[in-house]
């Protein structure tokens, strides 16, 4: 009678995370840049149904790479989380960091990568992002980020070409950059899903940037 065969908790907690990041890796990337007035996100994404950046709350932005059904749920759990703790204390009780925390409570390893960002107020409050990896690990953002796809190369072009201060067009551009700096083609704006989150609009930030308006900041629009 054949033995049965055994694999050790650990070993299997490493191949699902091993599975995981493979998995990530070839999704397509997601990049995150802080701008003059707020904070830019930019997917490669053609899709106009299945949305990969979403508002939580009203200065608070998600986006997620991966396995869609795991991402979109973890979407779900923080805005249920927000309009909760919103509603029983206050709304500026509802923060990046603490959604960032809800997303690390369930069992790991995700399929997934996510990213929450909240953008300033104009009273000098920082911009903060948080980027919660496949094992759960937060990582504290300054700047820009980078998750999905080649996010490793990615991180080198921003590292070496951003700058504070810059303005909304320009920071789409180096996005952009960024993003096709693996590729073998061009990204025009029906490729991508922008949004930013804008500290000059009152109370609800975040907006998405529709392909016309890209194509402009791009330079590529008529």
């Amino acid at each position: 009678m054949p033995l049965p065969y055994y694999v050790s908790p650990e070993q299997m907690m490493k191949d699902k995370a091993e599975y995981a990041r493979k998995g990530i890796a070839r999704g397509r990337s997601i990049v995150t840049l802080e701008y003059r007035d707020g904070i830019l996100l930019v997917a490669e994404n053609p899709s106009t149904l299945l949305h990969k950046i979403s508002e939580i709350y009203d200065r608070i932005a998600f986006a997620g790479v991966g396995k869609y059904n795991e991402f979109e749920n973890l979407r779900i759990a923080g805005i249920r989380h927000a309009d909760v703790k919103g509603y029983s204390y206050s709304r500026g009780d509802v923060t990046a960091k603490a959604l960032a925390n809800v997303f690390t409570q369930d069992i790991k390893p995700f399929e997934v990568e996510v990213l929450v960002a909240e953008v300033g107020d104009d009273n000098g409050a920082r911009n903060e992002i948080y980027h919660i990896l496949y094992d759960g690990t937060i990582e504290d953002e300054r700047n820009y980020a980078a998750m999905g796809g080649q996010a490793d190369e990615i991180r080198r072009v921003l590292k070496d070409h951003y700058a504070e201060g810059l303005g909304l067009d320009a920071a789409l551009q180096l996005g952009v950059r960024a993003l096709t700096v693996t590729q073998n083609k061009t990204l025009s704006e029906r490729d991508l899903e922008v949004a930013v989150l804008d500290r000059t609009k009152v109370r609800r930030k975040f907006r998405r940037i529709p392909t016309e308006a890209l194509g402009q900041l791009l330079g590529t629009g008529r």
